[in-house]
């Protein structure tokens, strides 16, 4: 369960953190998994509809960029989503009738993890209610050097920010924030990071020698339903599956109105689709 300091926090600022939240045996045994995963694969030949890339590398290299999906595809990760201590911590958040919504692993390898700009996760999927959220939990120890996780906190309560440009929607804040106010999330190996789904956040590339492998688990709450954005909406239902409690059958709305996504073509992931972004803005 959260603590009393844990809770108010997400309350007030949209995240907590939760130190050694994983044991040391629990994420070895979720790197040694990784390394089955992705042992063998390159640029060349890898499964594209399980795992992502690094851009910039010839067909023989070997720096994969995402794991899609691991909470669906493999044992180990698929017990931590339906763990009964995770879903109690999320149940205090989002109340007692859960659904799991989509997980990623985002590797952020040494020297060349990618970037990822300024979002808010509700912009990817508007749904009915805005009670989502995303777990993160590090696998590495995570600092500022090697793209810890950026926050802008309190902002989860107002609207959502402009992420569209010409009316297709980028992935990305398009107006101006004032990011001096952000903090950085760093933590051990084993941190938990619980994020509200209206939270902005970023991370800069990974530059140091270490690498920064973050395993992204996120949940909603079961009477907060998809509101429908074409065939992104249904690409991104695809993995949703009930964890815990009833199932609704009447949707909750908590805001008069929300921005919807317009894009452009479907797009395999944020990193592709805020890569395109910044390719069109500098070539227009």
């Amino acid at each position: 369960m959260l603590n009393k300091v844990q809770f108010e926090q997400f309350s007030r600022d949209g995240y907590t953190v939760y130190p050694n939240y994983l044991s040391g045996a629990m994420v070895q045994s979720l790197l040694e998994e990784v390394a089955q995963i992705t042992d063998g694969n390159t640029v060349a030949n890898h499964d594209v509809d399980r795992m992502e890339m690094e851009p910039d590398q010839s067909n023989t290299g070997t720096a994969v960029r995402r794991l899609y999906e691991p909470c669906s595809y493999y044992g180990t990760f698929k017990d931590l989503s339906e763990d009964c201590r995770l879903l109690d911590c999320i149940e205090q958040l989002v109340g007692p009738d859960i659904l799991f919504h989509y997980s990623k692993l985002n590797m952020k390898p040494a020297s060349i993890g990618s970037v990822v700009e300024w979002h808010q996760d509700l912009s990817y999927y508007p749904l009915t209610n805005t009670d989502s959220l995303a777990i993160l939990f590090y696998l590495d120890d995570s600092s500022a050097e090697n793209g810890a996780l950026r926050l802008l906190p309190g902002y989860h309560r107002g609207r959502l920010f402009r992420h569209s440009s010409e009316e297709f929607f980028q992935g990305r804040f398009t107006e101006q924030i004032d990011s001096e106010k952000a903090e950085i999330a760093s933590g051990s190996a084993g941190t938990a990071i619980f994020m509200h789904g209206m939270t902005p956040h970023a991370s800069a590339p990974n530059l140091s020698s270490n690498p920064r492998r973050t395993l992204i688990l996120s949940y909603r709450a079961a009477d907060a339903f998809p509101i429908f954005c074409g065939s992104m909406t249904v690409k991104g239902e695809k993995f949703v599956r009930q964890v815990r409690g009833k199932t609704a059958s009447v949707a909750r709305f908590d805001r008069e109105n929300f921005p919807i996504p317009t894009y452009r073509e479907e797009s395999a992931s944020l990193y592709e689709l805020q890569a395109q972004s910044r390719d069109d803005e500098q070539h227009p």
